[in-house]
Formats: C-alpha cells, structure tokens, sequence
C-alpha cells in the first residue's frame, strides 16, 4: 500500500484499522520468536544419520589414529572435502571445532598480542587498529571488534557487494587499518553476493596496511534457496594471480548443514598462513575432535552429496522465506517507504523502514510479544545512524508461527510508518 500518496484523512483511517489489530494482539499474549537465524528442528532432524555414522564397528583409517593425539589441523578426508567444496588446495584448509566465530576471534586476538607473519603485534601499534565494516552487516563480527578495542568503519553495502571505491581509498591510505569483514556470498543480513568485480577489487587493491587481512567468512556458501542463486568467484585463484594470497582468511562451517551446535569449522588460507595457523593453534590445544570430523565425513561424503543434502534443506526453508517476503508484497509492494531484498540464499531478509522507525518497531513488537533482532544490531556499537534497518530471520520458527509473527511485524511496520508519515504533515 502506498501510504505516501494517501491524504491525512486515509492515513488516519488506515492507522485506526491496523491499531485494532494490534491491540487483538496484545490479548493474545503471544510468545513468538523471529530473532536469530537459527535451524528449525526439522532441519537438524535432516542430519539424523549423522549419530549414526560412528558404529561400534567402524573401521578408522589406517595410520594416524583419529582417537589420540596429533593431526592439529584436522584430517585428511575432510579437509579433502572442504577442499572440493571451495575449490582450493587440500594444504590450504585448517579444520577447527564446531565454531567459525571462535576461529575468527583467534585469528584476530592473536593478531593482536602476537602479529602476523612477523608483522609488529597490533595491540603494540601506537595508535588505535581500524576494520572495514560493511554495513548492514553481522552483529557478531561487530562485537569482536567491540571488545578488543578496534575501531569501526562503516562502509555502505550495495548490491553487487561493499562499496569498493570507498575501501579502496580507506586502505590505499590509512596503515592503522588492517582488515575487513566480508560475508560474500548471501551476506548476513542483505542476501548480497559478491560480484566478480568487487572479488577482484578485493584481492588485487592496494594496501597501506602490510598485514592487512580480509576476514572472509563464508558462512552461506552452499545455502542456496533456488536453483538461479548467483555463484560466488573464487578469491583465492584472483589472489594468487595478483600475488595477494595471504591477505585472505575465509572462514566456513558445516553449522547450518549438519547441527547448529555441534558441526565443524574451518579456515582456508595461503600455506604461509596455514604454517603460522598451525603454530599459533600449538599454544592453545593439542588438536580438535578427530573423531567427530571422521562422523562429519562419512555423513557428507563428497561436494555432491552436500548439495544434495543442502536441496533438501532448502525445501524445508524457502516456504518460510515466501510466507514473510509475500506479507511484504502485499503490503508494502508498491510504497517506497518500505523496501527488503528477496534473497536467493542464506538465512535472512534485510528490512529497510523509515528512517527514525526501527527502534519503535522493535520495541511495538516487543511489547506485543513477537522478539525480533534488536534495532542497530547491524551496524557497529549498533549505531544506525538512520535507524531504518531491521534484521529478519525466518527459519526457526513453525510456519504456523511465522505466518502470526510476520502478521504482527506487518501491522506493526504499518503503525509505525503511518504515524510518521502523520507527524510530518
């Protein structure tokens, strides 16, 4: 509905409707949660084979024994497999725990308190560490930078990626920035894919920074939802054209394939950077759970049976995406006030309101029992300036539930954006 180009007296009536239907809500005393991208139960059922893959007489391979000690950086088979996935070389991938996130927040506080490469350890840098930070952006790579004291920049994302006039500049010239937060593929939380374009500005740009990192974390890189999602250049082959190859860390893990609590991680970097990995890890632990990751690859088996299983999971998925997107359609499809992405994978819908209307959103929503991302969480030290974006994460709830939350966050996003439009008449 195009609330824009109604007269006072339509807006006023249309706010009285969708506030009867608000306070209807409001006896419900609902408890509905849209809040993070979580797995729905149905998809972690999808990997039930998995607790089964370790029988009491399975064979381990011959040598190694994946039940001691040692292989620091994961076995042979599954680091083969993200190998394949990815399209690199199998001495390229580092497999960690269950957490792509702790592995981020190694690689960053040990660049702090021990360097890179040989380079001077930031926390000893006269002068505060800056990161590139696309924004809307993920809230979890925000709060790392938050708590180890490294300052933000805000750059705008676009549909084709960051903006990469603005970080090609910022990095040509400031030395204090030393890395930058990149999902490419299904971005968290706009759904964008890199372009070839911006993948190439990435590798090949010029940095005043000699141990400038790009913190590539590739979260969404098999979680398509259509058959037409865009495919993702690899890095690492226009990386090692232009020389580049160890400024990329890329980070993946299997927590939305197999279970959300309990997957396995990996980095993928240059064999420079691997060595340096390797030793840096030493310190911490004596290895991950081998016996876990040999579970994970009997179940995944090889890149096809990945896309497979990933098909199976985007069946269960896409319906939910188009219960939301559709709601937005029908309500918002030809205003200009409010607009989202219809994304062709990963886990989120990216809302963009009115201007000063998130925060009252999130809160509307709050009081009425529907829990959605908190307003700014996209944006560092959650400061979004235009106070416009709202993060929205279909998976988890049932699609019973999600068609009652997404009835709420309509009515709500109307209320909002209709009494605005009302006070600046």
């Amino acid at each position: 509905m195009k609330y824009e180009s109604m007269t006072n007296e339509e807006l006023k009536k249309n706010l009285s409707v969708e506030k009867k239907r608000y306070d209807g809500f409001l006896k419900e005393k609902l408890a509905l949660d849209m809040s993070r991208g979580k797995p729905a139960a149905e998809q972690l059922d999808l990997s039930a084979p998995l607790l089964s893959a370790l029988t009491k007489d399975v064979k381990f391979p011959k040598g190694q024994d994946y039940r001691n000690y040692g292989l620091l950086d994961g076995i042979p088979e599954l680091k083969k497999l993200f190998a394949e996935l990815f399209g690199i070389p199998e001495e390229y991938v580092f497999i960690g725990g269950n957490s792509s996130l702790n592995l981020m927040y190694d690689m960053i506080s040990d660049a702090m308190l021990t360097g890179v490469l040989g380079s001077t350890p930031w926390v000893k840098l006269p002068g505060k560490v800056k990161f590139i930070c696309p924004v809307p952006g993920y809230d979890r790579h925000f709060n790392i930078c938050e708590k180890l004291g490294i300052e933000m920049l805000s750059v705008p994302m676009n549909e084709s990626g960051p903006d990469m006039d603005i970080v090609e500049e910022l990095v040509r010239t400031d030395p204090s920035i030393k890395g930058i937060w990149c999902v490419p593929r299904f971005s968290n939380p706009g759904g964008v894919v890199y372009s070839d374009e911006v993948v190439r500005r990435l590798a090949k740009m010029k940095t005043a920074a000699p141990d400038f990192r790009i913190y590539y974390d590739n979260s969404y890189f098999v979680h398509t939802l259509s058959d037409d999602a865009p495919e993702l250049l690899n890095i690492f082959d226009v990386a090692k054209e232009a020389g580049t190859e160890d400024r990329i860390y890329m980070f993946a893990s299997t927590s939305k394939i197999t279970f959300a609590g309990s997957g396995v991680s990996m980095i993928a970097a240059s064999p420079k950077n691997i060595a340096s990995i390797k030793e840096k890890m030493g310190w911490k632990t004596i290895g991950f759970n081998k016996v876990w990751q040999y579970a994970h690859y009997l179940y995944l088996q090889s890149k096809e049976h990945v896309l497979a299983i990933m098909k199976e999971q985007a069946k269960l998925i896409r319906p939910k995406f188009d219960v939301v997107l559709d709601a937005f359609d029908k309500a918002f499809g030809d205003s200009s006030t409010v607009t989202w992405n219809a994304p062709k994978g990963g886990y989120f819908i990216c809302l963009k309101c009115m201007n000063g209307t998130a925060k009252k959103i999130w809160n509307l929503c709050k009081k009425v029992g529907l829990t959605i991302t908190p307003a700014g969480a996209s944006h560092p030290l959650h400061n979004d300036d235009s106070d416009s974006y709202l993060r929205i994460a279909p998976t988890y709830p049932s699609l019973e539930d999600l068609k009652k939350a997404t009835d709420v966050l309509v009515t709500v996003v109307k209320i909002v954006t209709i009494e605005t439009l009302l006070a600046a008449q």
